[in-house]
């Protein structure tokens, strides 16, 4: 009843026009609002993606790394357990280190990871190798897979037509207690293979190795590793398989989880979206000014109209209840309004990109969306409660008008 009181006063002509424009504003500023909160919110959605599945590239699901210092011992019936844990589909045995890399003149410092055969299965990296091959050879005979940032600062050559040159590695040596800096140090060989590009933060950083020759340079026991990279199985909860394989390795090592490995990356990516979102919310919050206005004049509009339902027997909470039924209906007209033009335009930016990434420097060149229920819904109930806010003063005033009819 109170919704076909509220449908006949938003369409019945008023003897002010404004009072139907200000309305329609209303209506429009809130569809305008919600549009630009689920597309904006769809697109924050896209570029949130794209940003974890590069991430998802190189790091894995799992990795144990040692609770103290940058080693650890993990033996031949440790390691033979944890490959036998049902959820663990494979898993690769890291060294890592800072090194300094030097070809001729041109050097850069960049972390050295030292990677077994199992890391193709675990990793995503050879996958983005895009210059040369994924291959880094064998403990005699090492190979580097760089990243691309990497491989401009130190001019690496992948074409087979010029000879490949030779590079060189400096690497500090484990447990070295000679009083010599440089006798600290180890230099070793090894020639380019290939290069990836996943981020850029990855591409200017590491680079590839075998791990025999890491863990020969650096003075490593056989046992020794500065990580344990795991990939799981399809539908198995790394939080229950974190838990798992920290009381089957022992305090002495740091199990973490892809989130965990990434924690500010995460945590800055859902701080952006919820500031997105109540700078959004603002465009709303302004939206309802209108429609305090547009009530307010429609209660004046219809004073004779509520005292004719005073005299026939409705009270207070009745007169409350329709008004506020008023303005919840121009929030959800416009707040179904905005969502369905959204829907459209994200729809038509999925088929055809027809919004372009402006520099041409990304690895995609138009905005990214993804469309997800919660954000609808959130969007929905942020307008419908800003909306009832928003009516709740006017209908409050419609409310208590005192009864005259003459």
């Amino acid at each position: 009843m109170y919704l076909t009181f509220a449908w006949r006063y938003f369409k019945a002509k008023k003897s002010t026009n404004a009072i139907n424009l200000i309305a329609w504003i209303t209506v429009g500023i809130i569809a305008i609002a919600t549009c630009c909160q689920v597309v904006v919110l769809s697109v924050f959605n896209g570029f949130e993606g794209l940003v974890k599945s590069l991430y998802s590239s190189f790091y894995t699901e799992i990795k144990v790394l040692p609770a103290t210092g940058k080693t650890f011992i993990l033996t031949a019936d440790q390691i033979s357990s944890l490959s036998k844990q049902p959820a663990v589909a494979n898993f690769s045995m890291i060294a890592e280190e800072k090194a300094l890399l030097k070809n001729y003149d041109a050097q850069t410092v960049i972390y050295l990871k030292g990677v077994d055969e199992n890391y193709i299965h675990v990793s995503g990296v050879a996958e983005k190798t895009n210059r040369g091959k994924f291959n880094t050879g064998t403990t005699e005979e090492p190979l580097l897979v760089a990243g691309s940032g990497i491989q401009n600062a130190t001019a690496m050559n992948f074409d087979p037509a010029f000879p490949t040159d030779e590079l060189t590695v400096i690497l500090p040596k484990r447990n070295s207690r000679n009083n010599d800096p440089l006798q600290s140090l180890s230099e070793g060989f090894i020639k380019p293979s290939g290069s990836f590009t996943i981020q850029q933060e990855f591409d200017d950083k590491y680079a590839i190795t075998n791990i025999g020759f890491v863990k020969q340079q650096m003075g490593f026991t056989a046992d020794e590793y500065s990580a344990v990279e795991i990939k799981l199985k399809p539908n198995t909860d790394p939080k229950e398989e974190k838990t798992r394989l920290a009381s089957l390795l022992g305090n002495k090592y740091k199990v973490l989880t892809k989130y965990e490995q990434n924690t500010s990356l995460y945590n800055t990516m859902k701080l952006e979206k919820w500031a997105i979102y109540a700078v959004l919310t603002l465009i709303l919050i302004i939206a309802a000014f209108n429609m305090v206005s547009a009530l307010t004049m429609l209660v004046l509009e219809k004073r004779k109209d509520i005292s004719v339902l005073q005299s026939m027997g409705a009270g207070k909470k009745s007169i409350l209840k329709i008004f506020l039924s008023e303005g919840l209906l121009l929030g959800s007209i416009g707040t179904i309004t905005g969502i369905v033009l959204s829907v459209i335009i994200c729809v038509l930016q999925l088929k055809f990109k027809l919004i372009k990434l402006a520099g041409g420097s990304f690895l995609i060149d138009y905005f990214p969306v993804k469309l997800i229920a919660t954000d609808f819904l959130l969007v929905a109930v942020t307008a419908t409660v800003i909306a009832f806010f928003a009516a709740w003063f006017p209908a409050r005033k419609a409310s208590r008008q005192p009864f005259e009819l003459r």
